[in-house]
């Protein structure tokens, strides 16, 4: 009979050997597991600085083409319309047309609907083909001041900065979204009106709006699909630094008589002007060492 101590013993010897053995394993395992977590961890470290670089590298490029795509242009100041602009009730349009011919410079002849009118008039006070006989480019005087402030207390627009400085070139902003998907929008179809008189008065305008605000029913949709284009431009990716770009790209090009439908949008025929060419008197010579260009505008 196999008494209670030898089973002590048995017992005891096998906790004995399992632990000796699992001594001896993490012991001998011990520099092959930690050598590999450290190379491991240099490898994470690697490619976290890696990363972090990349990162830095990216923030410095999208710094650069925010600051390049403001850069060379002076802003006067903003209008913003607020809702009662693009209220089509007969009290409304009436107050419109009331304002604008009371506002409006002695001689000037208002034409077309109220929305019109008052689009004409506000865009005389803040904008100028600054040539004979026009207002002179940033400019105030007491007219334009009378006028925008005239427009303010009607509730149909704010103003910040000093717009009555008048501009030479014009940047309409689109809302986020517009109110419907539809091209007959009077939202959308009023602020291309005013679009219109702004390019008629100044020198140039570029519509401009969002990815989201300038699909259907946006005023770059009527411009573009509902035969509203004229001669302005638009640029349906300005929320984007690339848009941005553009935009200054496009007002450029407004100074020289030329507009485009400029994105990556429905009805965009080019993501940005092309380059202009480089003048013909600015070509070195057979044999001679090339010179740097430098074209310069006024904006």
């Amino acid at each position: 009979m196999i008494d209670f101590r030898y089973h002590l013993v048995s017992i005891v010897a096998v906790f004995l050997a399992l632990g000796l053995g699992l001594l001896v394993g993490a012991t001998a395992l011990q520099p092959t597991a930690l050598g590999g977590l450290i190379r491991l961890s240099q490898q994470e470290r690697q490619q976290i600085a890696s990363a972090l670089a990349a990162n830095r590298q990216l923030s410095r490029q999208i710094d650069s083409n925010d600051q390049f795509a403001q850069a060379g242009a002076a802003v006067s100041g903003h209008v913003q319309l607020q809702n009662k602009f693009f209220d089509t009730s007969p009290s409304t349009e009436q107050q419109l047309s009331q304002l604008a011919q009371q506002f409006a410079p002695a001689g000037t002849s208002l034409r077309g609907s109220p929305v019109a009118q008052a689009s004409q008039a506000i865009a005389g006070a803040i904008l100028t083909k600054d040539g004979p006989g026009q207002p002179v480019a940033g400019q105030r005087d007491a007219a334009s001041v009378a006028l925008l402030s005239g427009f303010g207390a009607g509730g149909f627009l704010n103003v910040t900065g000093h717009p009555d400085a008048r501009a030479t070139l014009a940047v309409v902003i689109l809302p986020d979204s517009p109110q419907s998907t539809s091209i007959a929008d009077p939202q959308s179809q009023r602020l291309v009106t005013l679009a219109q008189q702004a390019n008629l008065t100044g020198q140039g305008t570029v519509v401009a709006g969002s990815v989201a605000g300038s699909g259907p029913g946006s005023a770059i949709d009527v411009m573009r699909n509902g035969g509203r284009a004229g001669h302005l431009s638009s640029v349906d990716n300005a929320d984007h630094a690339i848009g941005q770009i553009v935009v200054a790209q496009a007002l450029y090009e407004q100074l020289r008589g030329v507009s485009g439908s400029y994105g990556t949008g429905a009805g965009a025929t080019a993501p940005g002007p092309s380059p202009a060419p480089t003048p013909a008197s600015l070509q070195p010579a057979p044999g001679q060492p090339s010179r740097p260009a430098v074209r310069a505008g006024k904006s």
